[in-house]
C-alpha cells in the first residue's frame, strides 16, 4: 500500500466518521438530550475535522495539484463551506425542529454533491457551466 493509499484511507475514514457524527448529534439535538453537552459530542468532531482537513491537504499536496485551479477540487471546498454553515445553522443557530431538520438534510445533500465530485473528480452539473 502506497503512502498515498494510506492517506486516502484515513481520509475516507475521518470522512464517515464525521458524517456519523454529524448525524448523531442532529439526532440527539431533535430529541433534546442531555447527551448533547457530553465531551465526545462537544470535542471529537472538531478533532475528526481536523485529522480529515490534515489528510486532504497531504492528498492534494502528494497530487501536486493546485486545488484553487482544479475545478473539482474547488467545488469540494465550495461544497464544504456551505456544509459547514448548514451545519452551523442546524447544530447550533436554529430555534425550531423545522429549521433544524431542514438545513441538516440540506447539509446531507450538499455532502452527498461533494462525494459525488470526489468520487468522480470532475465537476458536477451545479458548477460546470
Amino acid at each position: 500500500m502506497t503512502f498515498y493509499e494510506i492517506v486516502k484511507t484515513i481520509h475516507v475514514t475521518a470522512i464517515s466518521l464525521s458524517i456519523f457524527g454529524f448525524m448523531a448529534r442532529v439526532l440527539l439535538k431533535l430529541n433534546d438530550s442531555p447527551y448533547q453537552n457530553r465531551y465526545w459530542f462537544k470535542k471529537l468532531p472538531h478533532k475528526i475535522d481536523t485529522l480529515l482537513l490534515a489528510s486532504a491537504l497531504t492528498m492534494v499536496y502528494l497530487l501536486g495539484v493546485n486545488p484553487l485551479t482544479t475545478i473539482w477540487i474547488a467545488e469540494k471546498i465550495i461544497g464544504l463551506l456551505i456544509y459547514i454553515l448548514l451545519g452551523m445553522v442546524a447544530l447550533r443557530w436554529a430555534k425550531t425542529r423545522t429549521i433544524i431538520i431542514t438545513a441538516a438534510m440540506s447539509a446531507l445533500l450538499v455532502f452527498s454533491y461533494i462525494v459525488y465530485v470526489a468520487h468522480y473528480k470532475a465537476p458536477a452539473v451545479v458548477f460546470s457551466y
